[in-house]
């Protein structure tokens, strides 16, 4: 590769012009199956050096494999050919890695909806996941341009590309023609599709936070001898935390041979040895300096502690910008910068690498953490709590790495067990909610996020600003399955119950406890969280023993009723409750019940109630304590609510009849030909891209006087409504916007003399936008919408319709595709949810038709970013079905593409 003090040109700088028709949303960076990144980009009629140079490297055999003939040299007809595309009909994508090109995919319009898509990549960089990469960019493009099938040929023993095709999750088909394997298949994303990108999305990720957080060499750049600087404590903290690899300090600064014991270099490319890591601590300025002097060196990945970046205003967003860019351009990713560090404490690592002196104990629980001013209280927190730590990440502005990635490596690390979050931004909400939803479904993830009421980001956090309510957030987590805490103490104290103690298997706790007071405080948090109290309290005197504890545990725990057990102990005077302890323990010794405590006011796990761990930790089986019952029901009402969620059944998303996608998405491109600013859809147009989605609107009729709406009702047959549909009389509760069961021209002509007269608008009807529209049978209204937000995407709402749904936000949230289990959830939630149900004697609603509109609304808004607003606004909802009423529907360009797709990129 060629050295990077000769680059000639920045990372995703491609010539001083680029073509007019250039897609520069098709640019992403990419992770390589080995973890290493790299950049993925349209190529351009400036790549013509660069492709040639590429060309001269590939061996004669790949050649032949792409030509099918001997092919040594590309004539400059051929450079000019492959590098001037239209990027519609014709498009090649490249990857990069620094200046120098190590693959190239095209696909060629064949037909209106077929192309030919072909690969040609380096033999030094073959078997490290390119051709997947490239399918998946090129069909996601290919769809974007109306092109829905791919045909490739391909030489009968060029396996590695049959395999690229075959194992892609798409229906291929294949034939032998003329001594050629001809493969085609449809590029609609597909379940299966999906899912073969999340598992290649998960192990190319997990394996670039393996090369950061067990690294067997690492380098401190700016390491100093002066104590109280940044340097000197991060390279203090490796060497003393027990860092076992081969450690090195570099100082431009110095020439001496060590610091602080540890050999000293002036650059890094001094080191004579392999870096695995550097710990970058310089001055902002000089960090990309450092970046190129890593990438010459080959180190693997960079953790920045350096401040000066995004949380100093718009001169530190581009330097930051440029960091992650030239970075990433050299198959290197970033935590950071303005990051506390990273810590792991697996054996034959145990890696210091913070600013926190503090180094805790080998344990099972993970955590991610944005704030660097909050990770040594938090760390010192831990410590004192005696909560292990397998590792642990603060990621400062959140640059490069993210939850999202250090979730994905959090996945398949037997290490961890629990998966502890405090965010303060989501930079991919809708990848966020995906990942933490697979992770979730194997072990407990609890997060809090801060800055949910007032939509905060610290300045370093560079995040698209959504638009959405607070709870948005909250529904999410449910969504997801994720623990949502409001404190930093909770954080902990789910943690330590779901560290040491099994998932409960229902609601129902018994207490087993020798104080009346604390008793109260424990049944009334467990009302209020939704527990069920197994039976009486087994209330024992103040002065009970250690026989009086074992005889009620022995009953509780032979109670098959019972799902949980609390214990609450206050010693009576010149008692230190140890053989309370070892009854306790000894009654939940192979228990399957989840045991809590509020022993001696610990909040910990006391030696007494611990399983030893070998290591002096706590093993599972130890039982935590708690300060007080509130703090131990309510982790338990936490971890029972996980439970129930890890429990369901199994939920899907369902297959919808009558649904045409490429008729809407037809509709939609047309619709922008002729609103090229996007517009709201007229009544015509609504019902034809809904009917696409098998959602059916009872027609309504505009009418601009009394005898024009008389007509229309003697058409209709009467038995109609008239309703003002202007925006500003929609809905308010002083005026009645609607005129029911209109029988006869009669009763119309009463109708419009009295909302004309109500409204002020005798003179000039037409303001109120009056329509007429055949009545629909009586139900409950409700009201179900879908919203393109610019940072989660889209979002679905549901709710009963009404001014005081409006003024409480008793609406629900989910982000589509939303699961059997998700739309259910929606309907029920909601707290006017019994009005559905029966309420006061009514007949019950058919909740199905509700749940089925759901998934349609769903269904549509996922397949059509280009809808940014979507409202079914009166629906009415009988036994018998639900009838759609009134709509409104918004298309407009998508000017910022969603952050989850189906082709790989890091956001």
């Amino acid at each position: 590769m060629t050295p990077p003090e000769q680059q000639t040109q920045q990372p995703g700088q491609y010539g001083p012009e680029l073509p007019p028709d250039y897609p520069r949303e098709y640019e992403a960076d990419v992770v390589l199956r080995d973890g290493a990144t790299a950049h993925l980009r349209p190529i351009t009629p400036d790549d013509a050096d660069l492709l040639v140079a590429f060309y001269a490297r590939v061996s004669e055999q790949s050649k032949y494999y792409r030509f099918f003939a001997p092919y040594p040299q590309l004539s400059d007809r051929d450079v000019a050919r492959f590098t001037q595309v239209d990027y519609h009909d014709r498009l090649a994508l490249i990857v990069t890695v620094g200046n120098e090109m190590i693959g190239v995919g095209r696909y060629e319009r064949t037909g209106r909806r077929t192309a030919e898509v072909a690969f040609l990549i380096e033999d030094a960089h073959q078997g490290r996941g390119l051709g997947q990469l490239f399918l998946e960019h090129l069909a996601q493009a290919a769809r974007e341009n109306g092109i829905a099938r791919f045909i490739a040929e391909v030489l009968p023993d060029n396996r590695k590309m049959i395999t690229v095709f075959t194992e892609a999750g798409y229906k291929v088909a294949r034939e032998f023609e003329d001594g050629v394997i001809v493969v085609e298949f449809d590029i609609a994303p597909t379940d299966t599709s999906f899912g073969v990108m999340q598992a290649r999305e998960q192990r190319s990720e997990a394996m670039s936070i393996a090369r950061l957080i067990s690294p067997a060499s690492v380098a401190v750049i700016g390491a100093s001898r002066r104590e109280g600087t940044i340097g000197n404590a991060l390279l203090r903290n490796l060497r003393d935390g027990g860092f076992p690899g081969r450690l090195y300090a570099v100082n431009t600064d110095t020439d001496a041979a060590e610091i602080e014991g540890v050999p000293a270099f002036p650059t890094i490319r001094d080191v004579d040895d392999t870096i695995d890591l550097a710990v970058v601590a310089v001055r902002a300025e000089t960090v990309a300096d450092v970046v190129l002097d890593c990438a010459a060196k080959g180190v693997r990945g960079l953790v920045v502690v350096s401040s000066g970046f995004a949380e100093i205003g718009d001169e530190g967003r581009k330097r930051q910008r440029y960091l992650v860019g030239l970075a990433r351009s050299y198959g290197m990713r970033v935590i950071g910068p303005n990051a506390l560090g990273v810590i792991n404490t697996a054996p034959g690592v145990t890696l210091n690498a913070t600013l926190s002196p503090l180094m805790p104990s080998r344990g099972r629980v993970a955590f991610f953490c944005q704030s660097g001013a909050l990770g040594v209280p938090i760390l010192a927190d831990m410590v004192g709590r005696g909560l292990g730590l397998s590792s642990f990440v603060s990621a400062g502005n959140r640059a490069d790495v993210s939850g999202n990635d250090l979730m994905q490596y959090w996945y398949g690390d037997e290490a961890t067990e629990v998966v502890l979050l405090y965010l303060e931004s989501l930079g991919n909400p809708r990848k966020f909610s995906r990942v933490a939803r697979r992770l979730a479904g194997r072990k407990p993830v609890i997060a809090l996020k801060s800055g949910r009421a007032t939509q905060g980001v610290p300045l370093g956090q560079m995040v698209r600003r959504s638009q959405l309510p607070p709870a948005t957030i909250d529904s999410m987590f449910r969504q997801s399955g994720l623990i949502g805490v409001d404190t930093t103490g909770e954080l902990f104290d789910v943690a330590q119950l779901l560290a040491h103690q099994p998932l409960p298997k229902g609601r129902r706790v018994a207490i087993v406890s020798n104080s009346d007071a604390l008793t109260l405080l424990a049944l009334d948090t467990m009302a209020g969280c939704g527990l069920d109290v197994a039976g009486e309290p087994r209330n024992l005197s103040a002065d009970a023993t250690a026989e009086d504890f074992g005889a009620a545990l022995g009953e509780v725990f032979a109670d098959e009723r019972v799902h949980s057990v609390v214990v609450i102990y206050t010693p009576p005077v010149q008692s230190n409750g140890v053989e309370v302890a070892r009854v306790v323990a000894a009654a939940a010794a192979g228990s399957d019940k989840p045991v809590v405590s509020t022993f001696l006011a610990s909040r910990s796990v006391p030696e007494a109630l611990r399983v030893p761990d070998g290591e002096g930790g706590a093993a599972r089986g130890s039982i935590p304590s708690f300060l007080n019952p509130q703090y131990a029901v309510g982790a338990l009402a936490k971890a029972t609510q996980y439970a129930e969620w890890r429990r369901r059944a199994d939920s899907r998303i369902p297959d919808l009849p009558d649904v045409d996608t490429r008729a809407a998405e037809d509709f939609v491109a047309e619709f922008l030909q002729r609103h090229p600013a996007g517009d709201d859809l007229s009544d015509e147009d609504k019902q034809r891209l809904l009917s696409f989605y098998g959602i059916k609107v009872l027609p309504a009729f505009p009418v601009q006087s009394e005898d024009e709406a008389v007509a229309r009702a003697s058409e209709l047959g009467f038995e109609v409504i008239l309703k003002a549909t202007a925006e500003q009389w929609r809905m308010r509760p002083d005026l009645a916007d609607i005129w029911r069961h209109i029988h006869d021209e009669d009763d119309m002509r009463g109708a419009w003399d009295e909302m004309t007269r109500t409204f002020g608008v005798a003179a000039d009807p037409g303001r109120a936008q009056f329509v007429v529209q055949k009545m629909a049978p009586p139900g409950v209204p409700v009201v179900i919408s879908a919203l393109e937000d610019v940072s989660f995407g889209p979002v679905v709402t549901f709710g009963l319709s009404g001014v005081a749904t409006d003024l409480l936000g008793d609406r629900s949230y989910r982000m589509p595709p939303l699961t059997t289990r998700d739309a259910a959830e929606m309907v029920r939630e909601v707290r006017a949810a019994p009005l559905l149900y029966g309420y006061r004697g009514t007949d019950p609603v058919d909740i199905s038709a509700i749940e089925d509109l759901l998934h349609r609304v769903s269904r549509l808004t996922l397949d059509l970013e280009e809808v940014v607003k979507l409202d079914l606004r009166s629906v009415l909802v009988s036994a018998h079905g639900a009838t759609v009423l009134d709509t409104a529907i918004r298309i407009a360009p998508n000017e910022k593409p969603r952050q989850d797709t189906p082709a790989r990129r890091l956001t």
